[in-house]
């Protein structure tokens, strides 16, 4: 890595590929900074994506057309304030056939009428934005839940492909600007075109010559913004990545914090923290200068028109060509006619990033779900009398198998240890037990029938893992212990934390079963957390246990202690055991060492030390590791 780069001159580089037009290239594409896709197959999914948003929309259908109407209603009543006003002037103070008392009853009565007019429009219009605004909030609300519940059952390389951060960019920001197509797809600009019809009309009817004065200068005012918003819209999404950047260097820090402390980096990261910062205010200036261009211009232009249609409204009225009622009137029409060409041309601006938004939400929407039940699959047994692989074979990628010719029959309520180096394949053997993947080749048998034939979620009840990572939510004690059998009672919870060795540390806590742990249980040693893994597992009362390395990071008293809470847990189940501690396999019934995804030695504890293979080999060595002498190691 080289040296770092200053805010400034990072602001250098930035401004150098805006003027020359590269940062276009390098923001259109979305948050990766890729370029983005097109020819015939991107435009065919776009439009499917398309068909499939609308689909959606459908049950949205009467709320959108009521909105719609309400929108309708306030903009004709929009239009009638100005006629007030042209009324009241023209025919009311300026008819000089009207006697003093005549002039204000009529100036009263058309006063009343145009403040009932007003106060209707502007209830309507709030009406307007509640009943628009709670449709968005409920369009949101529903793709968000399909999203998430697509992303909870798509397959796990799939989840591992997104990351973290851009699971969450779909739910919240990508779900927001999605349905923000509704608002700038199809309602602002339907409302937008409808309010400009509306105004055009007006304008030619009370003067054509006014009326097109005032319609001259919308060209070159959407032609201004659109120029401008194309030229802006790179620099914010320029903004928004490195705002993501800073922002997940941010959670990298506090999630290995111990690491930073460690190392003595605090003060490194709170500079780079700066540096990005600093840069980011830089490119928020850079874009509010033209900002404020663009605005100074669009002021400009509104003030240019009013003083023509004043100047040429006045040469009108001295040739008797238009009233002062017409004047004013076009004035107030101006204003009315400039707020929707600003929406429709904002409305181009914002539809891109909406369009390119759908489109990462309907391709997660569009994935396959993992594992979707098979036509006729049937409900898993609830006894586990046998499990049987068959030639099983599994790749992660094409043409390299980590796991291949595993044969093996477990009967039920058998212990069996898998052994072996780091890839020998042990973890993905687990993982195809749990169905978190499918053979390749070959078939897992449950009682005969093969796993694929079953229905996944209720083969799924019979499951629990207990892994070497364990996993707690930020949340009670009592509800880590019941996050697989959430209906358990207090009794039953307590019970599975006394068989896990768990009960006696909880008591000494705060606020004892209610006490909050902590983000993934930090507030807990790692023994009592392990034991915590323990407790839900046995509350969740499995046929089929997988305990992936439980116990390979504790100390000796944490491991008696689980050790002790794990034969109250084996009992009866069928168990599959990954272990580096050898010690802790030694009662399993069977015993399978595996290198390179195979099955090379198979037998209880004393048969492979009989044997003196490689098993023999690696227990020795690390009960030497340990300082026992030979030995110790045969008589045991």
């Amino acid at each position: 890595m080289g040296p770092a780069r200053s805010s400034r001159q990072r602001y250098r580089e930035f401004v150098t590929a805006y003027k020359a037009g590269r940062l276009d290239a390098a923001t259109d594409g979305g948050d990766d900074g890729a370029p983005p896709p097109s020819g015939p197959e991107h435009r065919t999914k776009r439009r499917a994506y398309l068909r499939e948003y609308v689909r959606w929309l459908r049950p949205y259908r009467y709320a959108l057309a009521g909105v719609f109407a309400l929108a309708l209603l306030v903009a004709g009543l929009e239009m009638i304030e100005p006629l007030f006003m042209r009324h009241i002037i023209d025919r009311i103070l300026l008819n000089a056939g009207l006697d003093p008392t005549s002039r204000l009853l009529r100036l009263n009565v058309t006063g009343a009428a145009f403040v009932l007019v007003i106060l209707l429009s502007n209830l309507l219009g709030a009406l307007k934005d509640y009943r628009q605004r709670l449709l968005n909030v409920r369009a949101i609300l529903a793709l968000r839940r399909s999203l998430y519940q697509r992303l909870l059952q798509l397959a796990l390389p799939r989840l591992w492909d997104m990351k973290t951060g851009g699971i969450l960019s779909r739910l919240t920001g990508d779900v927001e600007t999605t349905t923000g197509l509704l608002q700038m797809a199809i309602v602002s600009p339907a409302i937008s075109v409808l309010r400009l019809v509306i105004a055009v009309g007006v304008l030619l009817a009370l003067n054509w010559r006014l009326a097109l004065t005032a319609m001259a200068v919308i060209p070159g005012i959407m032609l201004l913004s659109l120029t401008f918003a194309r030229r802006i819209r790179p620099i914010y999404r320029s903004l928004r990545a490195d705002v993501e950047q800073i922002d997940g260097r941010v959670g990298e820090t506090f999630s290995g914090i111990r690491v930073v402390r460690a190392f003595r980096r605090e003060m490194q990261e709170l500079l780079n923290y700066m540096l990005g910062r600093h840069t980011v205010l830089r490119k928020e200036m850079f874009a509010q200068r033209r900002e404020l261009l663009l605005w100074t211009s669009w002021g400009l232009l509104q003030a240019g028109v009013n003083v023509v249609i004043v100047w040429y409204g006045g040469y009108l009225n001295l040739r008797g060509g238009a009233s002062i009622g017409d004047i004013m009137a076009f004035q107030w029409y101006t204003f009315l006619l400039l707020g929707p060409v600003w929406n429709i041309v904002n409305s181009f601006s914002e539809l891109q990033r909406s369009l390119a938004a759908m489109e990462r939400v309907f391709e997660v929407l569009a994935m396959d779900t993992d594992k979707p039940d098979r036509p006729g699959a049937r409900d898993a047994p609830r006894l586990v009398q046998e499990i049987q692989f068959e030639n099983v074979e599994f790749e992660y990628r094409e043409g390299k198998p980590v796991v291949r010719d595993f044969t093996v029959t477990v009967p039920g309520g058998t212990v069996v240890a898998l052994v072996g180096r780091s890839g020998a394949g042990k973890t993905t053997v687990t993982d195809l037990v749990a169905r978190f993947h499918d053979p390749t080749r070959g078939r897992i048998l449950l009682n005969g029938v093969d796993l694929r034939d079953l229905r996944l979620r209720s083969y799924r009840h019979l499951l629990a893992i207990v892994q070497q990572e364990v996993f707690l939510f930020d949340g009670s004690v009592r509800d880590n212990i019941a996050y697989g059998r959430r209906e358990a009672t207090e009794a039953e919870i307590e019970d599975a934390a006394r068989r896990a060795n768990a009960h006696e540390f909880i008591v000494q806590l705060p606020e004892r079963y209610l006490t909050f742990i902590g983000e993934r249980g930090v507030k807990l040693s790692g023994g009592q957390q392990q034991r915590l893994a323990v407790a839900r597992a046995i509350l969740a009362s499995p046929q089929i246990l997988i305990l992936d390395e439980a116990t390979s990071n504790l100390d000796t008293e944490s491991e008696q202690l689980i050790q002790a809470s794990m034969a109250a847990l084996l009992a009866g189940r069928t168990t599959f055991v990954i272990a580096h501690r050898l010690s802790t396999v030694r009662r399993a019934n069977l015993i399978l060492l595996m290198a390179e995804g195979r099955i090379i030695e198979r037998g209880t504890h004393e048969e492979l030390m009989s044997a003196r293979g490689l098993y023999y080999d690696m227990v020795l060595r690390q009960m030497e590791s340990h300082g026992e002498d030979a030995e110790t190691l045969w008589g045991r």
